[in-house]
């Protein structure tokens, strides 16, 4: 297997900025930084890297988080991270990423927020069931994929900034 990528903690300026942007004044950021853990996989065979959260969030049918996981990655040209749901929290409460699969391009890793990777989630559970994630827990899994470019791609635009930043 190719050797593609590496996870990095966001400075901890940017994670207590969106922390606080996210969930307002917290008095334990430093501890909670400290305690970020870089993605991993379970096993030998596993595709996915866990992300773990960094907060403990209870998600009753219908309501939405968005996390930020202190992380950012490192990746090659040429190759992509897929984030998705765990897939047991999708099949118990219809855990879902909000953009149904988030894609990080390589490009991000050197965005004005230094690529800080944020997951927004939502409890879709039509059985009532309310999801509770626990910090420290893992709640999401990104998967490295390669990309091709077509013939005539003459893409130039520099990236800064995240969601819907491309676009603009």
């Amino acid at each position: 297997m190719e050797r593609i990528a590496e996870f990095q903690k966001v400075s901890f300026e940017q994670f207590a900025k969106a922390m606080k942007d996210t969930f307002g004044e917290s008095g334990e950021l430093e501890r909670v930084y400290a305690e970020i853990a870089l993605p991993r996989r379970a096993t030998s065979g596993s595709a996915g890297y866990d992300f773990y959260s960094t907060v403990t969030v209870s998600l009753a049918p219908g309501e939405t988080v968005m996390i930020p996981t202190g992380i950012r990655a490192r990746i090659d040209m040429g190759w992509a991270l897929l984030l998705f749901p765990r897939s047991g929290l999708g099949f118990r409460y219809r855990l879902q990423l909000n953009n149904t699969v988030g894609v990080i391009d390589s490009d991000y890793y050197g965005s004005d927020n230094e690529g800080h990777i944020f997951i927004k989630m939502t409890n879709d559970s039509n059985e009532g069931k309310t999801c509770v994630i626990e910090r420290g827990a893992a709640f999401a899994q990104g998967i490295f994929m390669p990309f091709g470019i077509t013939e005539d791609d003459d893409a130039s635009m520099i990236r800064n900034g995240g969601f819907g930043s491309t676009s603009r």
